[in-house]
């Protein structure tokens, strides 16, 4: 394929995205072993629609850079000040102690000092697009195992730019390259001066004055040339364009145009991300591995194995549940593009001659492709872990006699709240939760909960359900809510029960099964925003309530008449179109008797 094809190369990475992340998906391998597959499959080494990777990895690279600004929008200088420790402290501790054990290991096993610990600095740094990809894809940024990663990365992106000051002096010349030293300091500090100044002073009244155009093309314009202009700051003195793009970000965390800002760059973001891995992919030199298969595993294996070690002192120290660490670990034992740079820079300063370079560089790509494998891995072994425990260790809980009146069924926040009033009113319950992970987590508030799947007719059995009055039916999934509530009434038709229904459809499911107490989760929350809404326009409170509460009785007496006729689409509309009708009219018709009430008197 030739470079300047655009077209061409359009049609072949977009193609190749489309087809292998949803194939990963459906296979339960999540999207970014879906990039890197098909980066592979393209490559060189695969159908060979791309010849040289490397100008598509430069290009996508900007990804990360978009990726950290949108991290940064959602850390507010505050947030970002409270986490200076663990950055400065265990990230520290991450890369230097890495980074030593590596270079130990290094010349033990008889390799010159100065290649162990280029190896080291290189292999001891992890991937920001597949950590923080991660995290997003599974919404753990904000949890304690998501904030260590954050944090140690930050750091990562700190130390780049001494280390790639340091590489040269390796060679034995003595001098830093071009902009090294006090100078290249002096104008690293200067810029990040001039971004945190011009973030302050600057970035507010000209996104103001941007917006007042009300052009939205010319917004998004604007926002992707704040981060283009961070990043070419940054890279102008040797610093990380990502910590730029970071910088800019958390200037901005607290502005009114951070969420237009998200909104702007987020399909750019997504979407250079997935180039990038597929560029990843395209880069691992299988010729290096097949020449060397048992070295390149070695490599592989063993900066994984000591990363690992170090990770897992950190985990035990810092304040990360034991839940989590696993994805902490993991995360952060992978090597990072930014080895790619450090291996490269390296061998241009013949500290590392090429072979050797290609040789960790694959080492580095193959870690990455293995990443979301063993997260997978992990995760199954997680889960069927804590499956087996749990539910061993609840049926014998339930066994030993556990009578309370009532059952609830799903945890979760619905059924939560159910639990508390029931227990602040003085009535205990047997509570039965299918989610492992959702029972560790309630169990640490001080509930009483039991792992098992509901529909189960001896657990139902154990947990007291012959003896009990009520059951609490709070499931959200409605394939397995109708499942167990066709269980209750066949097995234990005196129990009474009260139901959850997620929609209009699983109301009619419920009811048909002859449950009298079916109340749908959202119709109460949306008519207390609508009394809120009556209210602010002008209602008085008692008004508002009226109304609410005469559109309830008026809403559930429709969706009754509407039951009979599920079936009947046609007579649903005409009986739905009738009932909006006389409801307007009814408080159209209040309205003007209130008026003349008012005239009147």
């Amino acid at each position: 394929m030739e470079h300047g094809n655009w077209l061409t190369g359009s049609l072949v990475y977009l193609a190749a995205a489309v087809l292998a992340v949803p194939l990963a998906k459906a296979l339960g391998l999540g999207s970014i072993i879906g990039y890197l597959a098909a980066g592979i499959v393209i490559g060189p080494w695969g159908l060979k629609l791309v010849s040289d990777p490397q100008d598509m990895l430069h290009f996508a690279e900007f990804g990360v850079v978009l990726m950290l600004f949108l991290v940064g929008l959602e850390l507010e200088p505050r947030r970002l000040w409270a986490l200076r420790r663990p950055i400065f402290g265990w990230g520290s501790v991450q890369l230097a102690g890495s980074a030593a054990l590596m270079t130990a290991v290094g010349v033990a096993c008889g390799v010159d000092w100065r290649i162990a610990l280029v190896a080291a600095l290189g292999l001891a740094m992890s991937s920001t697009a597949i950590g923080l990809g991660v995290l997003a894809e599974r919404n753990l940024m904000a949890t304690s195992s998501g904030q260590g990663v954050l944090s140690v990365m930050l750091l990562q992106d700190v130390a780049a730019i001494p280390i790639l000051a340091f590489v040269p002096l390796l060679a034995g010349g003595g001098a830093a390259h071009e902009g090294g030293g006090w100078w290249g300091a002096a104008k690293a500090a200067a810029v990040i001066a001039i971004i945190v100044l011009g973030g302050r002073l600057l970035l507010r009244p000209a996104l103001r004055w941007i917006a007042r155009s009300r052009t939205p093309e010319i917004f998004t314009a604007a926002s992707l040339l704040l981060v283009v202009a961070t990043a070419a700051l940054m890279q102008s003195v040797g610093l990380s364009m990502a910590l730029g793009a970071f910088l800019a970000g958390v200037l901005l965390a607290e502005s009114e145009y951070r969420r237009e800002l998200e909104t702007d760059i987020e399909p750019f973001k997504g979407l250079l991300l997935g180039l990038f891995f597929i560029a990843v992919g395209m880069s691992i030199d299988f010729a290096v591995v097949l020449a060397q298969p048992l070295l390149v595993a070695a490599i592989v294996a063993g900066f994984l194995l000591v990363k690992a070690a170090v990770l897992w002192g950190m985990g035990r120290a810092m304040p990360i549940p034991a839940r989590e660490r696993p994805p902490f670990l993991i995360l952060l034992a992978q090597g990072g593009e930014f080895g790619f740079v450090v291996f490269q820079s390296a061998a241009t300063a013949g500290v590392i001659d090429a072979p050797s370079s290609s040789l960790l560089v694959a080492a580095v790509a193959l870690s990455m492709l293995l990443t979301p494998l063993l997260l997978l891995a992990s995760d199954r072994i997680r889960a069927r872990r804590h499956a087996l425990q749990d539910r061993a260790a609840e049926y014998d809980r339930i066994d030993d006699g556990h009578a309370a009146p009532v059952i609830i069924a799903g945890f979760g926040r619905y059924g939560q709240i159910v639990g508390r009033l029931l227990y602040a009113s003085g009535f205990s319950a047997t509570v039965l939760e299918h989610d492992a992970e959702q029972v560790e987590a309630v169990r640490r508030f001080g509930w009483q909960v039991y792992y098992g799947d509901a529909t189960r007719l001896d657990l139902l059995r154990s947990a007291g359900a012959d003896a009990a009055r009520l059951f609490v039916l709070a499931i959200d999934d409605v394939e397995q809510s109708v499942a167990v509530a066709k269980l209750v009434r066949e097995h234990f038709p005196h129990l009474g029960i009260v139901a959850r229904a997620r929609n209009v459809s699983h109301y009619y499911q419920l009811r048909n099964l002859g449950i009298e107490a079916v109340e749908r989760e959202t119709l109460d929350s949306a008519l207390m925003s609508g009394r809120s809404a009556l209210e602010r326009l002008g209602l008085e409170r008692h008004q508002a309530r009226t109304l609410a509460l005469r559109f309830r009785r008026h809403n559930l007496e429709l969706v009754e008449q509407m039951r009979p006729h599920t079936g009947d689409e046609a007579q649903l509309i005409a009986i739905a179109k009738q009932g909006r009708q006389q409801l307007e009219e009814q408080f159209a018709r209040e309205r003007e008797e209130a008026r003349q009430h008012r005239r009147s008197s």
